[in-house]
């Protein structure tokens, strides 16, 4: 078999296997993510596999540079990149995806035995608000926007084709009423 058909073969396999599962997602059909752990865990993490042209007989691209793993120092993504590659290495040439999932799941503890989860996002945070707070408040100034209440976002968009766009002849002088009021001066 081609290695198109052997990725048809494991997307179908994935997709039926996978089905109604939250921790599964499929970016393309060559590229999915797995949350191992649930939502709330600490120790959970997010592992993306991309295939390459001719993948199962070379490696796949497997990736933790997820934001949902920022908290995870880069030594526990390396060594969890490392122990997957032994997996890989042992399944070359065979339809491997399902089985790289399900060993980082059944060895999630293992993986994460030296993780001590890294505060990045807050400190940065931390630091950017302290040092830019003379630039932020004229900042906000300039970029405050009008607001509108509800009843003038609706009569805008009753105005409008609900496309933004005004429709045809919004801004022609009604001719009637116009011809009205001058022809009736003109009569004097």
């Amino acid at each position: 078999m081609s290695a198109n058909e052997d990725q048809e073969m494991e997307l179908e396999a994935l997709r039926s296997i996978y089905e109604g599962d939250e921790s599964f997602r499929e970016l393309s059909p060559v590229s999915f993510q797995y949350r191992i752990g649930e939502n709330g865990d600490p120790k959970a993490f997010l592992i993306e596999i991309s295939w390459t042209e001719t993948y199962p007989q070379t490696p796949p691209i497997i990736s933790m540079n997820a934001f949902f793993n920022n908290t995870i120092s880069s030594a526990v993504k390396q060594s969890i990149l490392a122990k997957l590659q032994e997996a890989v290495e042992v399944s070359l040439g065979t339809a491997m995806t399902y089985t790289l999932f399900e060993y980082a799941k059944d060895s999630k503890e293992q993986l994460m035995e030296n993780h001590h989860p890294v505060h990045s996002a807050a400190s940065i945070s931390n630091i950017v608000s302290v040092e830019t707070p003379n630039t932020a408040p004229s900042s906000k100034k300039k970029d405050k926007k009008e607001q509108l209440s509800k009843a003038q976002k609706r009569k805008l968009a009753d105005k409008t084709d609900h496309k933004g766009e005004l429709p045809r002849g919004w801004n022609w002088v009604d001719v009637v009423k116009h011809l009205s009021k001058t022809g009736s001066k003109d009569d004097e």
